[in-house]
């Protein structure tokens, strides 16, 4: 099973794009032209990919592995696999890719003309991650999201030509904000997979302690760092809102959704009364509707 609940079919390509159903936000809305969502779910194939790689959660069999050229008995290291995965990246510019969702990703860069920049920044975070697994400050955890998160936002803006230096950087921090409230969701996971994205500047400052995190509920400490780590989030989001209004039509309605997801999340951790350690707080689709009828008239 994926990680949302739905069957693997054997299928690489097909196993890693099912995933899409279970995100936060819709990858590819059905009211999207035709053309832009091809893209964006190429775009996201890649992007689930390589975090499917970083965090180990390819499909068993090793699939994946063999596409990349990776023997058997390496198919679980994963910062060969993310060699080899931004080897196969390579040939989606002057070659024929192995895996197929380089193959279909290719598509997309030709028809938009897209740089390598943006997907080696997403490869570089997650290799980031097999060697990095605490951040020290707010500004290190940044400068992470600027590899793990950004690069989607700019992708985005570039598949549907609409990039311009202010849109990319409202982008820059709607997906920064959105990449923070993941993490305060998924707290406990990430600690189990022994990874830690609270800065440790912030643990000292509330007194929290790594234990804390691993409790089955969030103490008083643990609670108000969260809280603070989530407004953070939030003026992140307000900053980067005005991308909404900065263009038209079902573009508009797309990025509504994404600042309305990260609204809502954060609407839920709030509720939750910023207990997160028993699992990453939902938000209701009621709220996300009315958080999108807010970001489409510019309040917050």
């Amino acid at each position: 099973m994926t990680e949302g609940g739905t069957a693997r079919t054997g299928d690489p390509e097909r196993d890693t794009l099912d995933k899409a159903a279970a995100e936060n936000f819709p990858v590819a809305p059905f009211f999207l032209p035709r053309a832009w969502r091809d893209d964006l779910m190429a775009l996201y194939g890649f992007a689930r990919l390589v975090d499917d790689i970083g965090d180990g959660d390819l499909a068993p069999g090793g699939a994946d592995a063999h596409l990349l050229g990776v023997p058997p008995r390496d198919a679980d290291d994963r910062l060969l696999l993310l060699d080899a995965f931004e080897a196969d990246l390579g040939k989606v510019f002057d070659a024929t890719p192995g895996h197929p969702l380089l193959r279909t990703l290719q598509r997309t860069v030709r028809r938009h003309r897209l740089g390598p920049g943006p997907f080696l920044d997403l490869i570089a975070a997650n290799r980031q991650d097999q060697l990095v697994t605490r951040y020290e400050t707010h500004d290190d955890l940044l400068a992470y999201c600027a590899l793990s998160a950004n690069p989607v936002g700019r992708l985005v803006l570039a598949v549907t030509g609409t990039t311009s230096p202010e849109r990319i950087r409202l982008s820059d921090a709607i997906c920064t904000a959105l990449q923070i409230v993941e993490h305060l969701q998924d707290v406990a996971e990430d600690l189990r997979r022994d990874r830690v994205y609270l800065p440790a500047e912030d643990l000292k400052r509330f007194h929290v302690q790594e234990a804390d995190l691993a409790a089955p509920t969030a103490g008083a400490s643990v609670r108000a760092l969260i809280a603070y780590e989530a407004e953070r989030a939030r003026k992140l989001l307000d900053e980067g809102a005005p991308l909404v209004g900065s263009v038209h039509g079902r573009l508009r309605l797309l990025l509504a959704g994404f600042v309305a997801g990260g609204r809502a999340a954060l609407h839920a951790i709030a509720a939750a009364e910023h207990d997160v350690l028993p699992g990453p707080p939902k938000p209701g689709r009621l709220r996300l509707l009315r958080g999108m009828g807010a970001a489409l008239r510019g309040e917050r």
